[in-house]
């Protein structure tokens, strides 16, 4: 029956799961060929099921701590992990070169530095800055 049932799925263009095929009816194994299941269809002996009604599924969000399997880092991805580094890292530098706090040649070098992953968070960034003295000083 499994071959019947793929050709049916193929005619009614729905999944091989929606097809039903009317166990009592027994002409139905013969059918082999298209014109053979499109006539089954015709008389009803094989019928396309409604499609079933998909799960409300739980926001990640309101999922609790016990019930989560992975670490933070697993869950979330690589990428959006990295954004949550870089992107407050970029603004504080940007911040930095608006307000003219930071040495004219600097930004471009500490942008591909934090590109590079070289700062584990804005704390750091801000300690490497005053290290080099690359910050200017600021007038009272």
């Amino acid at each position: 029956m499994s071959v019947q049932r793929n050709l049916a799925s193929k005619i009614l263009k729905c999944g091989a799961e929606r097809v039903w095929i009317d166990p009592k009816n027994e002409k139905v194994k013969q059918a082999i060929t298209r014109r053979d299941v499109r006539r089954f269809i015709k008389e009803g002996v094989i019928k396309k099921l409604p499609a079933r009604k998909a799960k409300a599924k739980e926001e990640k969000g309101q999922q609790k701590a016990g019930s989560r399997k992975g670490s933070l880092l697993s869950r979330l991805g690589k990428k959006t992990e990295w954004l949550k580094v870089v992107r407050p890292q970029r603004t504080l530098l940007r911040e930095l070169k608006e307000k003219k706090q930071l040495k004219p040649l600097a930004y471009r070098k500490i942008y591909k530095m934090i590109k590079g992953n070289a700062f584990r968070n804005k704390a750091h960034l801000m300690s490497y800055l005053k290290d080099k003295e690359l910050l200017k000083e600021e007038k009272k």
